[in-house]
């Protein structure tokens, strides 16, 4: 993650975008993220893979990630360059493996505000999105999971107080 303020492009999707729509099944004999991250959202927009830069943002509606649990579908965001997902509610499996891997994801209802191309600003510290000198407030983060989410993910975090823990001892 580039820090707890970035700004990128918007990607706007509607409401119950389910993890097939995100990385279809048909891709998940692999756990490869250069593979996965070329059928990024394929269902969804058959082109975002060939669209999506470093930095951009997806919005979209509610029940964002519903279906399956599989963690391809915020690792494949992710390895797409997906600097963050906003979306109105999240489907709460989605929501845990987005913190697991470090897939900064914020709650708050956008996608009947903005377009695709928008830029959105995001400062993560204070659940803060702005966009055309508009401000929305989703709910910030609490210290412990950005922790995680700055760290890289929850393996990451652990190996690194792990790391800290024996360097004190």
């Amino acid at each position: 993650m580039r820090g707890k303020s970035f700004t990128g492009r918007v990607f706007v999707f509607g409401d119950d975008i389910d993890t097939d729509a995100i990385i279809p099944a048909r891709y998940l004999n692999s756990s490869d993220l250069d593979y996965l991250k070329l059928h990024c959202m394929e269902d969804a927009d058959s082109e975002f893979s060939s669209k999506v830069r470093p930095g951009d943002i997806i919005v979209a509606g509610k029940n964002f990630g519903c279906g399956s649990s599989r963690e391809h579908a915020p690792l494949a965001i992710k390895a797409a360059g997906v600097s963050c997902v906003i979306a109105e509610s999240f489907a709460r499996i989605f929501y845990r493996n987005a913190i697991n891997i470090g897939l900064p994801i914020l709650e708050v209802s956008l996608k009947d505000q903005v377009k695709d191309g928008d830029l959105l600003s995001v400062d993560l510290q204070k659940g803060l999105v702005s966009f055309n000198d508009r401000e929305f407030q989703a709910q910030a983060f609490p210290k412990e999971l950005m922790d995680i989410i700055e760290a890289g993910g929850l393996i990451a975090f652990v190996k690194k107080q792990m790391e800290a823990g024996e360097q004190d001892a």
